[in-house]
């Protein structure tokens, strides 16, 4: 039996590849089976390009958020707290913990002699900041090692570039920052308000980021925010994985028990990324709409096949062919359509994104984008899943065609020949 069944189907593909070798009288078939092909060509190549570069932005965003932030927070509900170095050294123990770091959180205030504006002060460890954030690769004019414990009468402070862009201060300039939670005095907290000299800028690619955030030494941080001791705001957690951020924080958070809890980089950008992939769901589905356009093309051309070999499948059936062996032999020719015009785009979007990446010959203005290029991520998982909906789209689109092809009378088709 099954010799038999491999037989039928050998002679089933037979048949399907024949049929789309059109004859001269018949070259209007070949012709539209080709622009099928070049259909789900063009729409497979759409889907692989448009999807590796999405997914290069969302690499290279993530990229530039996760280097000013960290993967974990862990925080405390009274505000900063003390003793930081055990909670730090419980915190380095866990499982999937990879760096620690502690910094200061305000807003405050900076002046420069042309301009005022707000701004979010980062206070860091510059000894271990380097181990969970990526900042010190988008520190320009200068280094972290700026904020180091300094002895000289006026200390440093790091601003972002587009920040130091509208005060008009530049390395080695001096820029006044007034906290409003500053020295505490008889009458409650008053304002404080200290100079610092403009020791380096950071550029994160981020206009959120480089136009609010000034960072400062710990001890300066905490003389500007009129922290007394060693307090903190909390303490930045780099993992081995990001991905499970969530597990490891539910951990942490179980193992210090209150007034601690813990937030992860997803939490902090859940809106952004959800963003992110739903405009991908999108993306994905108007250009299927480009593959579903190539079926017609397979309807188009199966049913003009069908119409032009009536007289031919009317003769399969008289020999014995069954309606689900026609059915087959057009199923087959359909796919074989779809099979190609896949494969042949599947090539193409990888040979257009592996251009990209290395010529990067399509260039974006960098003072809007805060990039210069395209970025390309591929995905095996994406080459995967559009192959699989362009077959299926491919495979659906022969269905009704075979299905008249199977009811197929032959005594009908052969009467007037």
């Amino acid at each position: 039996c099954a010799p038999g069944r491999r037989l039928n189907s050998m002679y089933e593909i037979f048949l399907a590849l024949r049929y789309l070798k059109a004859k001269r009288r018949q070259a209007f078939i070949s012709v539209i089976s080709i622009i099928s092909i070049l259909g789900v060509m063009v729409g497979v190549m759409a889907l692989i390009v448009v999807l590796s570069v999405m997914n290069g932005f969302r690499a290279d965003l993530m990229s530039k958020i996760l280097g000013v932030n960290s993967h974990l927070l862990i925080l405390n509900y009274e505000g900063p707290f003390p003793d930081y170095r055990a909670i730090e050294e419980r915190v380095a123990g866990a499982r999937g913990v990879v760096g620690t770091t502690p910094f200061i959180y305000g807003q405050v205030m900076v002046k420069s002699a042309t301009g005022v504006s707000g701004a979010v002060l980062r206070g860091v460890d510059p000894a271990t900041v380097g181990k969970v954030l990526g900042i010190r690769d988008m520190i320009h004019d200068g280094s972290l090692d700026v904020l180091e414990a300094q002895t000289d009468a006026q200390p440093t402070v790091i601003l972002g570039r587009e920040l130091a862009r509208q005060l008009g201060a530049f390395p080695g300039d001096t820029v006044t920052v007034v906290s409003p939670e500053g020295r505490l005095t008889p009458l409650g907290r008053a304002p404080n308000s200290i100079a610092y000299r403009v020791g380096a800028l950071f550029d994160s690619g981020m206009y959120e980021y480089d136009a609010s955030m000034i960072y400062l030494g710990l001890k300066e941080a905490r003389e500007l925010m009129g922290l007394t001791g060693e307090k903190v705001t909390g303490i930045e957690v780099r993992l081995a994985d990001m991905e499970a951020s969530e597990e490891v924080a539910g951990r942490i958070q179980t193992e210090l028990g209150y007034p601690f809890w813990t937030k992860d980089w997803m939490q902090m950008n859940r809106s952004l990324f959800a963003a992110l992939k739903l405009e991908r769901i999108v993306m994905f589905i108007i250009l299927v709409l480009i593959v579903l356009v190539a079926a017609f093309g397979i309807v188009s051309t199966l049913i003009m096949v069908v119409m032009e070999k009536s007289k031919d499948i009317a003769i399969l059936k008289s020999l014995g062919a069954t309606a689900r062996s026609v059915m087959r032999i057009f199923i087959f020719e359909g796919l074989i359509i779809g099979c190609v015009g896949t494969l042949i785009g599947l090539f193409g979007g990888y040979v257009v994104c592996t251009l990209l990446a290395k010529y990067q010959f399509i260039t974006l203005p960098s003072d809007v984008y805060y990039i210069s290029r395209l970025p390309v991520r591929m995905n095996i998982l994406d080459f995967v899943l559009v192959a699989v909906s362009a077959l299926g789209i491919s495979f659906i689109a022969t269905l009704y065609p075979s299905w008249q092809a199977s009811r197929l009378d032959p005594a009908e088709a052969l009467r007037y020949e």
